[in-house]
């Protein structure tokens, strides 16, 4: 067995498909074949169930899952190390992103990262499952970090530092007596109708789970995936919205209004406790802990034992 070969089962297990897998990773699609059946001849189990359409894991594929990545993660700090000593920096860092990030300034710690460490691939992706997703994939190895912005429920294993947060603000169709009024109590939403973003994303969890605790129901007329058409929808009457102020253009943001309570959008940097992280993850870490003080005090010296990052 080879390194190789867990590279290619893993992206065939990642990808779902042998014809991405390949793409992926600049291989023909027989090559790659060649080396799972070889793999599966060497362990002595089939790994993929194969049809026309799909590509599952078999029980023996899910069992090897974790370790080929946990292998392959442990090959690669083995080469940050021996290039640390030379005084370089190399490898890739994976990082997960949200669709609306602008309560932090990563574009700026990218910019930076990039220029101190130019040899260092970032490969910054979204997730269309939103916070929820991208928690997964740092959990199953997919990401070495994300910024996320679940309200609770993060997965066991994960390290989650609090970077900043905001009240979230309700946007009003301009018609509505709401509009007129500076604040809004919460009860008086029940039963409304709004628009929201998808199921998984953290905005979206902090109001279920402020309306839920508050023992009130509102109708869902429909789900969006970015700001700028919630903010059209509710403009056109189709209901109302929570939004964080900070991803809402200045022009609109006049037309927000106070709810009491409020829910909170929190985002977070979030790494796995259970894989060693590489000596490029750790270097971002490091920037982003510099760039956000506070956060960052939670690795003090007197401080450093007790906290996973």
């Amino acid at each position: 067995m080879e390194l190789r070969h867990l590279e290619h089962f893993v992206a065939v297990a990642e990808e779902r498909s042998f014809t991405r897998a390949a793409t992926r990773l600049h291989l023909v699609q027989s090559a790659l074949s060649v080396s799972i059946r070889g793999l599966e001849r060497e362990l002595g189990s089939r790994l993929f169930d194969r049809t026309t359409h799909r590509v599952e894991l078999t029980d023996s594929g899910q069992a090897l899952l974790g370790e080929a990545r946990r292998t392959l993660a442990a090959a690669e700090a083995a080469r940050d190390a021996v290039a640390a000593i030379h005084g370089e920096l190399r490898g890739t860092v994976r990082i997960g992103i949200m669709q609306s990030l602008s309560l932090i300034d990563l574009a700026a710690l990218l910019t930076e990262y990039h220029r101190a460490r130019p040899q260092v691939h970032l490969v910054p992706r979204a997730a269309h499952g939103g916070s929820a997703e991208l928690a997964r994939e740092v959990t199953e190895g997919r990401l070495d970090l994300a910024f996320a912005a679940l309200p609770t429920g993060y997965p066991r294993g994960l390290s989650v530092l609090p970077l900043a947060s905001e009240q979230m603000m309700l946007a009003c169709p301009p018609d509505h007596p709401f509009a007129r009024r500076r604040t809004i109590a919460l009860d008086e939403l029940d039963g409304k109708r709004f628009v929201d973003f998808p199921a998984g994303w953290g905005t979206r969890l902090s109001v279920d789970r402020l309306f839920l605790e508050a023992g009130i129901e509102r109708e869902t007329a429909v789900e969006v995936a970015d700001v700028p058409t919630v903010i059209e929808l509710v403009r056109a009457g189709f209901g109302f919205a929570f939004l964080s102020p900070s991803t809402v253009p200045g022009a609109h943001r006049r037309a927000l209004r106070r709810v009491h309570p409020s829910p909170e959008f929190t985002v977070s940097l979030i790494t796995s406790n259970e894989r060693s992280r590489t000596a490029a993850a750790r270097a971002l870490i490091d920037l982003v802990l510099a760039a956000y003080p506070t956060a960052g005090t939670a690795l003090r010296p007197e401080n450093r034992e007790n906290h996973p990052l």
